[in-house]
C-alpha cells in the first residue's frame, strides 16, 4: 500500500514521529508500505523565497534543485525514525526510484515509474520512504518538480506502478466534505465518492486533493483514502473513500457543492458578430496559458454586434485585459468590462445524470434569496453559477440545504 503524508503532517519532528506510527500500524497489519512525504509546512515557501533572493530570473532546473531538497529532508527524517522504532526502512529520491517526468522545470508532469527498485526494497522487509513532488528528466538527468500539490500525483502514481492495493492520503482533515466546514458547519463527511466527482470537486475549488492526483487514480482506477494524519494511529478513522460508482450503495443526486473565489468576469462589449470572433478572441488567451471558463454569448437584436461575457482565473486578469486591449482592431469591440469580486458556486454529484430540472431548482432557490446569477455552465455531473461573492456563504449554505446534504 501508499501512505502519503502532506506538509501539516510532518510540520516538525514530533509530527514526524506520529506519522511513522501511522506506519507501524500498517506494516504490523501485513503491509509492504511505500510512504510518500511532503516538505515540512512552509518549508518549500522557503526556500523558493531564497531562490528568488538570489535571482528574480532564476533559471528553471536550478530552482528545481533547490525547492526539491525539502521533501528529501523529510525522507530523511521519516527513514530515521521509522528504522529508531525498530522498523526498517530507507528513503528514495525521485531520481533513484526513478520517476521518469517531461522537460518542464517547475511543473512536469509524470511520464513513467520503473518499479523494480522498490520491488527488491520490499523483498528487503524495507519500508520505502519516498520524497514526493519530484522525479527526473531522463533526457538530461536533472531533477524536475512537479509544481503544486505534486506529492499527492507522485503517491498515486507510485500507488499505479506497484499495483497497490489503496493508495491513503493522510492531511490535515479527516476526509471528503460536503462542502467546506468553515462556512457550513452542518457539513458531512463523505464515506465514499466517486473519481469522477471527486475530480469535479477538486477542479472546482475543494482544496482537499490536487486535480492531477484524482485524474490518475481514476484513469488507473487506484482506491484513494483521505484520512487524518492527527488521528491517533491506533484508533484511525476510516476518512473517505474515492472509488468507482458501482461501489457506492445509494448515490445522492447532490454529493457535495464546491465554490471557487479565484475568478475574474470579463465582458466585451458591442463586438462585431462575425465568424471567427471567438477564435479571435479566445485565441490569443489559449496562446498565453490562461485558462478560459464560463462563456456567455448575447447578440444584439440586428444581429450585428454581440456581447462576449467570460470568465478567467483572478491571477490572469489584467493580464488578459492587457492581451485584449492589443488584439482591440482585431476584434474590434466597443468597450471591455470586467470585475473581479465575484465567486463560482458549484453543485457535483453523478445522480445528475437521471435526474432532470436539478439546477432549475437551485436557480429558484437562488432567486429566492435575492442573489443574481452572472453566468451559468453546466456539464453531466455539475452545474456552476457565478454571483457576486458577498453572497457566496448565503449561496453556498442555501443549496448544501437545499439537496439535503445538511442531514447526508
Amino acid at each position: 500500500m501508499v501512505m502519503k503524508f502532506g506538509g501539516t503532517s510532518v510540520a516538525n519532528v514530533d509530527r514526524i514521529r506520529n506519522v511513522a506510527r501511522h506506519v507501524a500500524r500498517e506494516v504490523a497489519a501485513g503491509y509492504e508500505v511505500a510512504v510518500v512525504v511532503s516538505a515540512m509546512s512552509g518549508k518549500t515557501n522557503e526556500l523558493v523565497g531564497w531562490v528568488k533572493d538570489a535571482d528574480p530570473l532564476y533559471g528553471a532546473a536550478e530552482y528545481d534543485t533547490v525547492v526539491a531538497s525539502g521533501e528529501q529532508v523529510t525522507s530523511g527524517l521519516l527513514a530515521i525514525a521509522l528504522n529508531k522504532d525498530g522498523i526498517k526502512a530507507r528513503s528514495w529520491q525521485g531520481w533513484q526510484i526513478p520517476i521518469h517526468t517531461s522537460d518542464a522545470h517547475g511543473s512536469a508532469r509524470i511520464e513513467g515509474i520503473d518499479p523494480t527498485n522498490l520491488d527488491e526494497s520490499f523483498k528487503r522487509g524495507e519500508v520505502a520512504v519516498i520524497s514526493g513532488f519530484q522525479g527526473v528528466n531522463p533526457q538530461t538527468g536533472r531533477i524536475a518538480t512537479l509544481g503544486r500539490g505534486g506529492s499527492d500525483t507522485s503517491a498515486v502514481a507510485i500507488a499505479a506502478a506497484i499495483g497497490a492495493e489503496r493508495c491513503d492520503i493522510y492531511t490535515d482533515v479527516d476526509g471528503v466534505y460536503t462542502t467546506d466546514p468553515r462556512v457550513v458547519p452542518k457539513a458531512q463527511r463523505m464515506e465514499r465518492v466517486t473519481f469522477e466527482e471527486m475530480l469535479e470537486m477538486a477542479s472546482l475549488g475543494a482544496k482537499v486533493l490536487q486535480v492531477r492526483s484524482v485524474e490518475l487514480a481514476m484513469v488507473h482506477r487506484v482506491p484513494t483514502t483521505v484520512r487524518s494524519s492527527f488521528d491517533p494511529p491506533d484508533a484511525a478513522r476510516p476518512g473517505t473513500l474515492i472509488c468507482d460508482e458501482d461501489q457506492i450503495v445509494e448515490q445522492q443526486i447532490i454529493t457535495g457543492i464546491a465554490f471557487s473565489k479565484d475568478e475574474a468576469q470579463i465582458t466585451l462589449r458591442a463586438v462585431k458578430d462575425s465568424p471567427g470572433i471567438a477564435a479571435a478572441i479566445f485565441g490569443p488567451l489559449a496562446d498565453a496559458n490562461i485558462n478560459v471558463d464560463m462563456i456567455i454569448q448575447t447578440v444584439s437584436g440586428d444581429q450585428s454586434t454581440t456581447d462576449m461575457t467570460f470568465t478567467v482565473p483572478a491571477a490572469d486578469y489584467e493580464r488578459s485585459r492587457a492581451i485584449l486591449d492589443a488584439q482591440r482592431d482585431t476584434i474590434q469591440f466597443g468597450q471591455i468590462e470586467g470585475a473581479t469580486d465575484v465567486v463560482k458556486v458549484s453543485a457535483i454529484g453523478v445522480g445528475m445524470r437521471s435526474h432532470a430540472g436539478v439546477a432549475a431548482k437551485a436557480f429558484r432557490a437562488l432567486a429566492q434569496k435575492g442573489i443574481n446569477i452572472r453566468a451559468i455552465t453546466t456539464s453531466e455531473i455539475k452545474f456552476s453559477v457565478l454571483i457576486d461573492a458577498a453572497y457566496t456563504e448565503l449561496a453556498v449554505r442555501t443549496l448544501h440545504s437545499l439537496y439535503g446534504l445538511d442531514q447526508a
